[in-house]
């Protein structure tokens, strides 16, 4: 009996300590962070739920009398206090709150910019204070910063337009060029799409982006999966570019595509007349194929396309030419991941014409041993009737990871090229500057001790004397293949 009573006694000293709270002044609360950030967001729209810690670690309760924000029922954050809305109330406050001890509460936080007087990217701050029954207060700093936005609804154009820089523009459904109408993009323009919101061109686009402002088209999410990880580095956050069957006369000049389904996907056409023209441009971190050419006309130079789930340069029939560009695929979500080069003559409905496939002074990498396929030479697998149809295709003066058939056929079509060597898969990241599959951050400018260097033909340079950086290829001896030049550190 003696035993029974002091157990219960201990246990009800221990049921006081846990019911018991304290207004001494030095017990105080602590937060998982003194100041919660949020990435700049677009004004009008909603951002994601940031959570917030408030710990007691002391061996007696806390009870907070009052939680409020600073600027009131003015201030454009949310708050929900261990489930109480705090925007629910006249002034953005909350009451009577208890932390035992070594305990904790969640706070999760939201805000909505408001639109702002002007274009510039505004920074908004707000305090959000804990008044404790000691009377002690503590306070977290709440910080966002804004920009305008223009918001587009499954939106056609029927006439000739032309965006202009300054204010992104958001889309929202689709945006469709309407057949015989011209988009134009001037530098600086940026299309930010979002989930599932694509762009469709019955017309023409041209984008006239610049090295200092390129063109940009990406998803809309201006937040991060995790902290050093922004949504915009990540795959599949919108649809992509497609130019349909009637489509023609497309350039693109330093365009930015990144982060869609899909990269440009060019519908068949036929040969004549010019369906694009693609220079210094960037395509990547792509969940399809990076462009996609079917049986049309493509000019594509100092462009670079990299780490796409399918294949980062698709041609399948028609007439293509690349020149100095660098077809990287590296991509590391999926070990299932297409090529750096495909080329094909053949579809479900049979055998076409491949009048040119010419791939000139670029590179094409990735992490497989051969990522250049290619189709077959032989005609006796082919119908009698298109003995005949063209299947023409060339690499002149690349390097290329990939296996050559010993066959003189195939041997003749890989003019002075370079053919990686390198086994291990993770040698391959050597040959480039920047490798940071973590991070998703890559420059693929080859290093200075890379067989990328010095195997160009200027010939074919002549056009093209700067890279996609506005770097000289004339700086040595003879040009690098690919888009990107090796500089020296002094220069």
């Amino acid at each position: 009996m003696i035993f029974i009573i002091a157990a219960m006694g201990v246990v009800l000293i221990a049921c006081d300590d846990y019911d018991t709270f304290t207004t001494d002044r030095s017990s105080t609360l602590t937060f998982s962070s003194d100041t919660v950030r949020f990435d700049t967001l677009l004004t009008t729209v909603p951002s994601s739920t940031k959570t917030l810690a408030v710990y007691n670690h002391g061996d007696r309760g806390l009870r907070i009398n009052e939680a409020r924000l600073e600027a009131g029922a003015s201030s454009p954050f949310r708050i929900n206090i261990d489930g109480q809305d705090m925007s629910r109330t006249v002034d953005n406050r909350a009451t009577d709150f208890e932390v035992r001890r070594r305990d904790s509460i969640i706070v999760r936080i939201e805000v909505t910019v408001p639109e702002q007087v002007d274009d510039s990217i505004a920074q908004i701050k707000d305090v959000l204070h804990f008044t404790l029954e000691s009377g002690v207060q503590q306070k977290v700093t709440l910080v966002v910063s804004g920009r305008n936005a223009y918001f587009l609804q499954a939106c056609t154009l029927t006439a000739d337009t032309t965006f202009t820089a300054g204010r992104p523009i958001v889309v929202y459904d689709s945006l469709v060029v309407a057949p015989n109408t011209t988009l134009t993009l001037d530098a600086g323009t940026q299309l930010l799409f979002h989930e599932k919101a694509g762009m469709v061109v019955h017309g023409t686009l041209i984008a006239n982006g610049t090295l200092e402002a390129p063109v940009i088209l990406r998803g809309d999410r201006t937040d991060h999966m995790f902290d050093y990880l922004p949504y915009d580095r990540l795959p599949s956050r919108w649809e992509g570019l497609t130019f349909t069957r009637e489509s023609h006369d497309n350039q693109l000049t330093y365009l930015d595509l990144h982060s869609g389904l899909y990269g440009i996907r060019c519908d068949s056409t036929g040969i004549d007349p010019l369906k694009l023209q693609l220079l210094n441009a960037r395509i990547h971190n792509l969940g399809g194929n990076g462009l996609e050419l079917n049986h049309c006309r493509a000019e594509v130079a100092n462009t670079e396309i990299s780490n796409t789930l399918g294949h980062c340069a698709y041609v399948n029939g028609g007439d293509a030419r690349f020149t100095h560009c660098t077809l990287a695929q590296f991509y590391p979500l999926s070990a299932n991941r297409g090529n750096a080069i495909q080329i094909s003559n053949q579809d479900s409905l049979g055998y076409f014409p491949l009048y040119r496939a010419d791939f000139i002074n670029c590179v094409a990498t990735g992490y497989a041993d051969d990522v250049v396929m290619m189709p077959s030479l032989s005609r006796e697998d082919m119908p009698s009737d298109m003995a005949d149809v063209p299947i023409n295709y060339q690499f002149v003066h690349c390097f290329l990871t990939t296996v050559v058939p010993e066959d003189e056929l195939y041997t003749a079509r890989f003019i002075d090229c370079q053919i990686d060597t390198l086994e291990a898969d993770i040698n391959r990241e050597k040959h480039f500057q920047l490798f940071d599959s973590h991070n998703f951050l890559y420059d693929f400018t080859p290093v200075e001790a890379s067989a990328i260097r010095g195997i160009a033909d200027s010939t074919y340079t002549r056009p093209y004397p700067l890279d996609r950086l506005g770097r000289s290829r004339k700086n040595d001896d003879a040009p690098d293949a690919g888009c990107y030049e090796f500089l020296p550190p002094s220069q």
